[in-house]
């Protein structure tokens, strides 16, 4: 990482790159495919079942040279070493980084400042299988006596991303043969989400997972307090549940707490203060931030939905691209390599939009997933020894499923003024498990339109005019100027494990970044600010505070609530 005297934009592998440039940057990707008829071969890499082209990337073999010794000159290598093995990377904090502890195998050992940090981990996740075999066995009974029929998840960020993230592309995985468990999430402190579910619901079959790191993040208790007293108003009542015998004895309110919800937080005496039962509460450690947390007990939505076995897929395909991002050289290492297309595009081509567009349906919150992931961890302007950078971090990030995207903004992408990177993302192999043979072949058929879109659209907007046949002259307004980078990620097949590998190429890509611009990825004290002015402006709206130091527009806008209150 660099030094407190120096800045990255001081280094001497910056400062050749900022030259190369200014002679590449006019250069066309056209141009680059014509002079070198083996790009594809030179610029692509394979490992954990995901091939990685980044042969879209305008850039050429002496840029990535110069761009290896930045990362170099930047401390990756070391700062690689000190992630894995749990130092204290997260500076702001002081503490380590260690959601790659998470998914080591069992046998591995991993001991941090005395800690033995695998046995721990693993324990929460034999005592994660009890509870999820439990529900899948139709044992966990509501206080009642019926057996759980919907598990709904309350968390936000990290704890509500991830795992929603994750049960949609994995949803295929589900075992056949377990009590039906449907598994539901409701992030938004407006209550719309878990409004829904309240007015379908039966109190007596429904168990809530209560995820919140610190157990004080207002929007998810403020969802889980609606929960608690919707399940306590409804179940002590009999006359309000006409299946439950009259001459049952009455059901308290603990009864009903303990055997309805599931905590997980960093936080046990919070949860125990809550009303959840110890042996119904799920560790989540301090060194483990929210957006890197669906690997251990955070992940709970997930085993409920793909089961225990599944799950240990998932962590192992992350250890295998961990591994990969341990052993192997700069130059073949697949988040390095990511991560280093990355600092290209922003901080010498100027490229400061990116965009994830994933050609597979099951992938549908995946961007939102990197959303957070990336603008979270690298939206930060002060270096890691309290210095004001200057120059670009994280680019913003947005996306949706390529196919509905190229109906909404890729309008923007081929013939709009501003520079966009695009990952285009999609499996390989679809749908060889459909039993009816007609059907598989439709829907074999489907997938092929999918990767012929997904392929046809990088490649257009790497060519631009180039890519259509010559027809004759036309018009500016159907020009295409191309030379729009990007880069493309094929998995195998969409399995658990291939997916662990993709999540975790991703989060290796945000550190490498970090590491380059010396920034801390490991804090959020942007959304911790957020928090603070939210429950001040809150306790001024509930009347609690006076209006008087608000600006001019936040005060018309609480009088504004106030007068539509008095309606």
């Amino acid at each position: 990482m660099a030094s407190a005297t120096a800045t990255p934009d001081t280094l001497p592998a910056w400062q050749m790159l900022s030259q190369h440039a200014q002679a590449l940057k006019h250069v066309h990707l056209k141009n680059l495919f014509g002079d070198d008829p083996g790009r594809w071969q030179h610029f692509t890499r394979q490992v954990a079942g995901l091939t990685l082209d980044l042969s879209k990337q305008r850039w050429d073999d002496d840029t990535l040279e110069h761009l290896l010794a930045l990362a170099q000159e930047a401390g990756v290598p070391g700062a690689i070493e000190a992630l894995l093995s749990g130092k204290r990377v997260n500076v702001s904090e002081n503490r380590p980084a260690l959601h790659t502890a998470l998914r080591l195998p069992a046998d591995a050992h991993l001991e941090v400042e005395g800690e033995d940090i695998v046995g721990a981990v693993h324990d929460s996740l034999a005592q994660m299988e009890r509870l999820v075999q439990r529900l899948h066995a139709g044992q966990w009974r509501g206080a009642t006596g019926k057996p759980i029929r919907h598990v709904v998840n309350l968390g936000v960020g990290g704890s509500d991303l991830g795992p929603l993230m994750v049960t949609h592309a994995l949803a295929d995985y589900r075992p056949s043969d377990i009590h039906p468990v449907e598994v539901h999430f409701a992030s938004t402190m407006d209550g719309s989400q878990l409004a829904d579910y309240l007015s379908r619901f039966n109190p007596e079959t429904t168990l809530f997972v209560l995820s919140s790191k610190s157990f004080t993040t207002i929007d998810t208790l403020s969802n889980a307090n609606t929960a608690r007293d919707w399940l306590i108003g409804r179940l002590t009542q009999h006359a309000d549940l006409p299946e439950v015998s009259p001459h049952a004895k009455p059901i308290s309110a603990e009864l009903i707490v303990r055997q309805h919800f599931i905590g997980v937080s960093a936080s046990p005496d919070k949860m125990s203060e809550w009303g959840i039962a110890p042996d119904h509460q799920l560790m989540f450690w301090e060194w483990v931030g929210g957006r890197y947390s669906l690997w251990g007990t955070i992940g709970l939505p997930i085993a409920l939905v793909i089961g225990m076995e599944n799950f240990r897929e998932l962590l192992a395909g992350a250890h295998a691209m961990d591994s990969h991002f341990r052993d192997a050289p700069l130059e073949d290492n697949l988040p390095v390599l990511l991560g280093l297309a990355g600092i290209w595009n922003v901080n010498f081509l100027d490229i400061r939009a990116h965009s994830i567009l994933p050609y597979d349906g099951r992938l549908e919150y995946f961007a939102a997933y990197l959303e957070q992931l990336e603008m979270e961890s690298n939206g930060k302007s002060v270096t890691r020894q309290g210095q004001a950078v200057n120059y670009s971090t994280c680019p913003v990030l947005w996306g949706q499923l390529g196919p509905n995207a190229q109906h909404a903004f890729y309008q923007l992408l081929h013939q709009g003024t501003q520079p966009v990177v695009c990952d285009f993302i999609a499996p390989l192999k679809r749908y060889d498990e459909v039993e009816n043979l007609d059907t598989r072949r439709h829907l074999k058929s489907q997938h092929r339109l999918a990767l012929a879109n997904c392929f046809a659209q990088s490649r257009v907007l790497m060519l631009g005019d180039d890519a259509l046949e010559e027809d004759g002259p036309r018009p500016e307004h159907k020009r295409y100027r191309g030379n729009q980078p990007s880069s493309t990620v094929l998995l195998d097949k969409l399995t658990p494990a291939t997916l662990g590998s993709l999540i975790a190429l991703y989060e290796h890509k945000v550190f490498v970044q970090a590491v380059i611009w010396d920034i801390n990825p490991f804090d959020q004290w942007g959304v911790e600010l957020g928090k603070q002015i939210a429950t001040d402006t809150q306790a001024i709206i509930d009347g609690e505070k006076s209006i008087s130091r608000m600006d001019a527009s936040s005060r018309g806008l609480i009088e504004a609530f106030w007068a539509a209150e008095q309606e």
